[in-house]
C-alpha cells in the first residue's frame, strides 16, 4: 500500500498502532509481518511477509488460496482465543493475531511465512512426495526458499505468545486512550468552568494574571505536569472570561501563550530547532479546531509534549558530553586532567559533571581515567626494554609508587608481577 493511502480506508482500530507493533516484532523476530483487514487486504508488510512470498508463483499456485488461509486463520485465533499457529496451502508455517474493532475484528498482523522443518526436508518430504512438484518448478521454489527462514517449533510457541501479547497491549491501549482522552477533557472543562465561576462573582473585572503565568511557564521548565496542568486551566478560563468565548480571540490569546511555553522549554534546555520547527504549525492547528473543548484539549497535550521534550533533550545532550568525555580521555589519557578542565569542555559544572559522569558511565570520572590509564599501560608491558619508570609516565602517572598501587587495585598484581607472568604465559 503506497504511503497515506490508508488514511483513506475506513478503519475502526489505531492503524499507527498496529504498524509500530508490526514493525518492531519484524525487526525483533527477523519474520515478515503483514497488516491485513478482515477481509485479507494488505495494509501494510514489514521484512519478507505473506504479500511477497513468492512460492505461489514459483509453483504455478494461485494466491488467493493464501489469502484465504490467512483468514481462516484469523478465524480460528478468535476461537482459541487470540492466537493460532497454522499453515499455508503450500506447507509453510505463519501465525496470526487479530486487531480488535469496536465490535469485533477489524484486522490482523501476520507473521510469516517460514519453514519449522529444515529447508531440504521441506523439499523433500512437502514439495516432492506430497505436492509432485515437477523439476523445473522445485528449482525456481528452491531459490525461493532461499528468503524463506528455518525457525524451530519452540521458538515459534515463544513467538506466537509474544505477539499475542503485544496486539493485546496495542488493543487494550487504544481503547484506554480513548476512556482517557473523554476522562481527561471532561476533567479539564470542568476545572475551567470552576475558575470561570470564581471570577464571575469577583466585584472588578480581575486584570490577566501575569504572576499565574510566569508561575505556569516556571512549572513547564520544571516538568511539574500536575501544577502546569492546574494552572493553565486558570490561565484558560481567565482568557475565556476576558475574551467572552470569542473563538477568533481566544485562539490569538492562546497563541501568544503557546509561543511563552516554547520559549520556556527551549530555556530549560529542549532543543530550539525541533521546538520552532514544532511551533509551525500552532496557528493553523488552532484555526482547525470548533469547539473551546477540543482546542483545551490540545493545548493540554502540547504543555505535556514541550516538559517530554525537556527531559528527552537533557538527556541526549547528557549522552552527547559523555561521549565527549570518554573520547577525551581515551586520547588524552597521558596528559594531565582533571575534572574542572573536562567540565569546562563540555560546558557542565564539575559538581554536575561528576554526579552524571557516575550516573551515566557507572563509574567515577577517576576511576574511569585510572582504568583507561591501566589497560594502556599493560599493552606497554609486553615491551620489556621499557622500564616500569617509563611506563607509568607514558600513560599520565607521574609517581611510580602510585601508579603501582592504582595497577595493584585494578588488576590484583604489581606491574613487574604482570610482566613476569606474562613472559610464562607468552
Amino acid at each position: 500500500m503506497r504511503n497515506g493511502e490508508y488514511m483513506m480506508l475506513k478503519t475502526d482500530f489505531n492503524f499507527t498502532l498496529a504498524r509500530e507493533c508490526a514493525k518492531a516484532f519484524s525487526g525483533v523476530s527477523g519474520l515478515g509481518c503483514t497488516i491485513s483487514d478482515a477481509e485479507g487486504s494488505v495494509l501494510e508488510e514489514f521484512g519478507y511477509g505473506c504479500q511477497s512470498c513468492e512460492l505461489c508463483a514459483a509453483l504455478h499456485s494461485e494466491k488467493a488460496y493464501c489469502v484465504q488461509s490467512q483468514n481462516y486463520g484469523m478465524t480460528e485465533a478468535e476461537r482459541f482465543g487470540g492466537k493460532y499457529i497454522y499453515y499455508c496451502p503450500k506447507g509453510l508455517t505463519c501465525f496470526v493475531s487479530p486487531i480488535l474493532g469496536e465490535i469485533k475484528s477489524a484486522a490482523k498482523i501476520t507473521v510469516g511465512p517460514f519453514l519449522m522443518v529444515e529447508k531440504q526436508d521441506y523439499i523433500d518430504c512437502d514439495l516432492t512426495e506430497l505436492f509432485h512438484v515437477p523439476s523445473d518448478q522445485l528449482r525456481q521454489a528452491e531459490k525461493v526458499l532461499e528468503k524463506i527462514p528455518y525457525t524451530p517449533t519452540e521458538k515459534v510457541n515463544q513467538l506466537s505468545t509474544l505477539l499475542f501479547m503485544a496486539v493485546g497491549f496495542m488493543n487494550n491501549v487504544s481503547r484506554e486512550n480513548q476512556l482517557l482522552s473523554t476522562q481527561s477533557s471532561d476533567i479539564i472543562q470542568g476545572q475551567i468552568t470552576t475558575y470561570l465561576m470564581q471570577l464571575k462573582n469577583e466585584e472588578t473585572p480581575p486584570s490577566y494574571p501575569l504572576a499565574k503565568e510566569k508561575e505556569f511557564l516556571q512549572s513547564i521548565s520544571k516538568g511539574d505536569k500536575e501544577k502546569a496542568q492546574k494552572l493553565l486551566n486558570e490561565l484558560e478560563g481567565h482568557i475565556l472570561f476576558a475574551t467572552g468565548r470569542n473563538f477568533q480571540l481566544v485562539c490569538a490569546q492562546i497563541y501568544e501563550l503557546l509561543v511563552l511555553m516554547g520559549r520556556a522549554a527551549i530555556d530549560a534546555g529542549a532543543n530550539a530547532e525541533q521546538i520552532l520547527q514544532r511551533s509551525r504549525g500552532f496557528w493553523e492547528k488552532l484555526s482547525s479546531f470548533h469547539n473551546i473543548e477540543e482546542l483545551c484539549l490540545w493545548l493540554s497535550g502540547i504543555t505535556n509534549e514541550l516538559m517530554d521534550s525537556i527531559f528527552k533533550f537533557t538527556g541526549a545532550r547528557h549522552a552527547n558530553a559523555m561521549h565527549l568525555c570518554t573520547q577525551y580521555i581515551d586520547t588524552h589519557y597521558a596528559e594531565k586532567i582533571t575534572l574542572d578542565d573536562l567540565a569546562r569542555k563540555v560546558y557542565l559544572s564539575p559538581p554536575y559533571l561528576s554526579l552524571i559522569f557516575k550516573q551515566e558511565i557507572g563509574v567515577t570520572f577517576n576511576d574511569y581515567l585510572n582504568q583507561v590509564r591501566i589497560t594502556k599501560s599493560k599493552a606497554l608491558l609486553k615491551c620489556e626494554g621499557l622500564r616500569i619508570t617509563d611506563i607509568s609516565i607514558a600513560v599520565g602517572f607521574m609517581d611510580q609508587s602510585y601508579f603501582t598501587k592504582v595497577f595493584k587495585r585494578i588488576t590484583g598484581v604489581t606491574p613487574n608481577k604482570y610482566r613476569n607472568q606474562l613472559k610464562t604465559t607468552g
